[in-house]
């Protein structure tokens, strides 16, 4: 099975390279759900991967529903035309309507800004099908859209509960576009998710660094957060996917 790595840094691009995955989906601010990589990160995580594995950045200007205003699309059409200029294998985006369907005239704008930048450009479109009515149906609309793959747990909170729905995805799919399962994986879905038909799988690998405990030894009061907790790419999580995906 393919393994794509979510990556928030350099270090996580050069994590998931040296352990074997295929791509790493790039973004930022992960706590937020990711959002569009600066062209910076784009440049180092290139340097990073050194030609080692595919990259496909997050293009989500805000935080927040899957809902976006004309000037949102337009920001994100840009985000893509830059992205891709880099050197993006492809991207993944996803809009929505207010009634939660595929926002098929936005979708189709980025779509087509990202085939006119690079005609070869991979098209991936992300967890937002899984606020979908209904995911297996959708999956019919991102073909016609001409999306290469698509991101979802089933429409369930996580991967293992929406193993019924992934493989009605993958049985519409019919082999003309790539179901990936991703959200709440767990290594031990990967055996089940691949007796279902799927061949990719998408994890974050993440875990939390902090330097306040050496600091403090405690938060100053139950449930503060942490302002310097960040996340890096666990290396020994992406190993033992790269693992269980073989």
């Amino acid at each position: 099975m393919k393994l794509e790595i979510v990556a928030v840094g350099a270090q996580g691009a050069v994590v998931a390279a040296e352990e074997g995955a295929d791509r790493i989906e790039l973004c930022s601010a992960l706590e937020l759900g990711g959002l569009t990589p600066s062209q910076g990160l784009m440049d180092a995580a290139q340097e990073a991967a050194a030609g080692r594995l595919e990259i496909h950045p997050l293009i989500r200007s805000r935080p927040g529903d899957f809902i976006y205003s004309d000037t949102d699309v337009d920001t994100m059409e840009r985000e893509i035309r830059f992205l891709l200029a880099q050197g993006a294998h492809g991207v993944v985006i996803g809009v929505l309507t207010a009634a939660g369907d595929i926002d098929v005239r936005a979708t189709r704008k980025l779509a087509a800004a990202a085939l006119e930048a690079n005609p070869d450009a991979h098209l991936t479109f992300h967890r937002a099908i899984d606020q979908t009515p209904d995911p297996a149906a959708a999956v019919e609309q991102l073909v016609e859209l001409g999306f290469t793959r698509v991101l979802s747990s089933g429409g369930a909170p996580t991967v293992g509960a929406g193993l019924t729905t992934l493989e009605r995805m993958v049985q519409r799919a019919a082999g003309r576009i790539e179901v990936m399962a991703g959200g709440g994986l767990v290594l031990n879905d990967i055996p089940a998710l691949h007796a279902a038909g799927l061949s990719a799988v998408h994890l974050s690998a993440k875990t939390t660094v902090s330097t306040w405990k050496s600091r403090t030894g405690s938060l100053e009061a139950p449930g503060q957060q942490d302002p310097t907790a960040y996340m890096v790419t666990n290396r020994d999580v992406v190993r033992a996917a790269r693992a269980a995906s073989r």
